[in-house]
């Protein structure tokens, strides 16, 4: 076998992404060669069948190399995979964050490991052992604070994949950071797949916004916090009290809504009713007038009418939403919602198309009210960079990437502010 460094491909979610790079580092610690990890997805069939076709190829070109398929889809239809005949080894999503894991598929080891290594993901207690330093662009990192979900939407598979939700103490983030501020980022973007639960497994029972706030407090030269999804209706008293108050958490806040009928939202199993969505974002604008939102929102869900699709498209401007993450609803093998009546097809595509349609709206909207205001804008590259509210911006000439730099917004273009 040839001495090469292993091939990652990620699909999916932002914090497969970051594990990804936690494995990247394990597999050279422990000296994995010419092998290709696939870090798999399953929020849905489409997503698997994306990682099935890529592991297919992933083969045809690297027909000497060991195929590794790990992630949520392997943790939850690991027959699946097991069964195609390109995958050599199948790892769950509690053994790929294992350092005794990929010290067996080493070059002397690999003859004799076993070909599946799937537990059962709800015994996990724990999720701080795989934390890395750095995972971003030069300019932002990443930190996983956060794992697994207690939750049961109708149509959400994850938990199966992910475990139980499980925190990582607030001493070990905060350490983390400040290691991320020595080596130069200004930007740092707490993560999870459920962030506001974070702090119910630990003592005291903290809250995110607890967190939010010791971090501020223990990190005073931290230019710039982000969070990333949270579900409105476990905001905290804390949480919004940083909101009101603290300029280096950025004014932009991605919400997990799902949707704007209050029926469809019983029947997802989601904790809020429409009511408290917009009064969340009336709330928190009051609070921080810059504020701008971000929403994940499921179009053509099981029984879904044109009335109750009606509710989610008044819901884009009812809460003000500018960057919209639009789900044309598939069903998701062993959920509830895969058993409930289905909308037919086309009619999901053409309610996903007035989704968007109107996101876009927002996000000219949005683009248009910036022009002739100054922004910090932290530079992604040397000529981009991105808003307090996760916009856009271009420059006409080079700027120092990972800085922050003052700006005049002096135009748009496409989806792209000018300074």
């Amino acid at each position: 076998m040839d001495s090469k460094a292993p091939i990652f491909s990620n699909h999916g979610c932002r914090l497969n992404a970051y594990e990804s790079e936690a494995m990247k580092d394990l597999a050279n610690r422990a000296g994995v060669q010419n092998a290709i990890i696939v870090n798999t997805c399953a929020v849905t069939a489409e997503a698997v069948r994306k990682a099935r076709q890529d592991i297919r190829k992933l083969r045809r070109d690297n027909p000497d190399a060991t195929v590794i398929v790990t992630g949520c889809a392997a943790q939850t239809e690991a027959t699946t995979f097991t069964a195609m005949d390109e995958v050599d080894i199948v790892l769950g999503n509690t053994e790929k964050m294992d350092p005794a894991t990929w010290r067996g598929l080493a070059p002397d080891l690999i003859g004799m490991t076993e070909p599946v290594q799937v537990d059962d993901i709800m015994s996990v207690t724990e999720t701080a052992g795989h934390l890395i330093d750095g995972f971003g662009t030069r300019s932002r990192a990443y930190v996983q604070v956060q794992n697994g979900c207690d939750h049961r939407c109708t149509f959400c598979i994850i938990p199966y994949g992910r475990g139980n939700s499980r925190s990582v103490p607030a001493g070990v983030v905060v350490d983390q950071i400040k290691r991320l501020l020595g080596r130069g980022y200004n930007e740092v973007v707490l993560t999870g797949v459920d962030l506001t639960s974070w702090g119910a497994d630990l003592p005291g029972e903290p809250k995110l916004g607890d967190l939010v706030m010791r971090i501020l407090k223990l990190v005073p030269d931290l230019p710039r916090l982000r969070i990333s999804s949270i579900d409105s209706i476990e905001v905290d008293e804390n949480l919004m009290q940083a909101i009101a108050t603290e300029p280096r958490l950025m004014p932009h806040l991605h919400l997990s809504l799902q949707h704007g009928d209050d029926l469809i939202l019983k029947r997802m199993k989601r904790r809020h009713l429409r009511d408290d969505a917009i009064r969340f974002c009336e709330t928190a604008s009051k609070l921080r007038p810059e504020m701008t939102y971000g929403a994940d929102i499921i179009a053509g869900f099981p029984t879904e009418t044109d009335e109750m699709f009606d509710q989610s498209l008044a819901l884009v401007n009812e809460c003000n939403l500018t960057w919209l993450h639009v789900f044309p609803y598939s069903p998701r093998a062993g959920t509830p919602a895969a058993r409930m009546p289905q909308v037919v097809g086309p009619a999901i595509k053409e309610r996903a198309a007035r989704l968007r349609a109107a996101g876009e709206a927002q996000v000219q909207k949005h683009l248009n009210q910036q022009i002739g205001l100054t922004h910090q804008v932290l530079m992604e590259s040397p000529h981009m960079g991105r808003t307090e509210q996760f916009a856009e911006v271009v420059f006409a000439s080079d700027q120092p990437e990972g800085q922050i730099v003052t700006a005049q917004i002096t135009g748009i273009d496409g989806r792209q502010l000018q300074a």
